[in-house]
């Protein structure tokens, strides 16, 4: 199948951290809902319905007009694909949690880079996204627009002139866009100043979510912004306005690094440092404690403590470490206390082959 070789490797174009401010926006997210006209809504459909909307689609992927648009995305059904390997594409940030609820007629388009994808039959019959490094939602929106303009070049999406595009959930009608940006505010957060720039923004028409959107754990010091409101705006505003309030706490975690880093130094450093040691050296890590330690190691090279590993490999790691790649890569199902030890033992080899050499 067209995607399981994606499967096999950690590395999605996101994680190269080479955007703009990726130290700490590891990564921009634009996301279009769209119907078919005529056609109830996925949690309506029958299996047969929802089949003829995944063959429609992928007829509209495969236009030779829109081709330029669209770019090379290759469709794969979900039920192709073992429970890991669909694991490992949520665990990517491929593709959302729910499209694993009753995946057996959903599929995804993922292309060649994983920068874009298409799913289809989740929530809404398409959810055309794009996921990009540091702090790009403009060059995002350009490419998830771009395939929408391409697939609507066959595809008649369901459209109203008083409302806009119509999606199951009345909170997406209108633009039907969702803009968001991953943020590693571990800096405000040891200085306890991370609720009152939460309680903030969300007077401002946006939430904060988790590491893999609503109701996840914010692990790592990760969290996800995006914009609540979707009717009443244009897609340049929603942007805007996020990239806007995105600047303004980048701002604000850069100078709570700074702070730290001249007021509380030798213990900023021993704590970059204590975590450097723990990952390297230790035989048993959870799965949380491992996302702590990566945290301050990614605090460390932000504030230049430690120059003898990238961003890039930490982006990896959040998904290497997680239980569906280490079953995968080992072959078997394993124990929690397996799982630790494997774990555990990826890291040593990942930090240890990660060194920049040149450093």
């Amino acid at each position: 199948m067209p995607i399981n070789g994606k499967v096999s490797s950690a590395n999605s174009r996101w994680m190269n951290s080479d955007g703009p401010d990726a130290g700490i926006v590891i990564s921009s997210r634009i996301r279009v809902a769209r119907n078919l006209a005529g056609v109830p809504f996925p949690h309506l459909l029958e299996p047969e319905k929802s089949m003829e909307v995944i063959n429609e689609i992928k007829k509209a992927l495969e236009n030779k007009e829109a081709s330029d648009l669209i770019g090379n995305l290759e469709l794969t059904l979900l039920n192709d694909l073992s429970p890991l390997e669909r694991q490992i594409l949520v665990d990517k940030h491929l593709i959302s949690p729910d499209l694993l609820n009753n995946f057996q007629a959903k599929a995804a388009a993922i292309r060649d880079d994983e920068a874009a994808t298409v799913m289809i039959n989740e929530e809404d019959h398409l959810r055309i996204q794009c996921l990009l490094s540091g702090l790009r939602l403009k060059e995002a929106w350009m490419i998830v627009n771009n395939i929408d303009d391409g697939l609507e070049k066959t595809l008649d999406y369901a459209f109203s002139e008083k409302l806009g595009y119509l999606t199951s959930c009345p909170t997406n009608t209108g633009t039907g866009l969702r803009a968001s940006v991953m943020l590693h505010l571990t800096g405000l957060k040891i200085i306890n100043q991370l609720g009152g720039v939460f309680n903030a923004i969300s007077k401002l028409g946006l939430t904060v979510r988790g590491l893999y959107g609503e109701g996840t754990e914010a692990l790592g010091d990760l969290f996800q912004i995006s914009n609540q409101i979707t009717l009443g705006q244009s897609e340049e505003e929603i942007i805007n306005n996020l990239i806007s309030i995105t600047r303004q706490i980048l701002a604000q975690e850069q100078e709570a690094r700074q702070v730290l880093y001249r007021e509380r130094r030798e213990i900023v450093e021993d704590r970059v440092h204590r975590a450097y040691g723990i990952l390297r050296c230790a035989r048993i890590l959870t799965m949380e404690e491992t996302m702590r330690m990566l945290s301050d190691l990614r605090l460390g090279i932000g504030l230049k403590i430690i120059s003898t590993v990238q961003d890039k490999l930490i982006n990896e790691l959040m998904v290497k470490i997680r239980p569906a790649f280490l079953i995968k890569t080992a072959g078997q199902d394993m124990s929690k206390r397996k799982l630790d030890t494997a774990r555990a033992d990826l890291i040593r080899k990942e930090l240890e082959n990660g060194i920049n050499p040149a450093l």
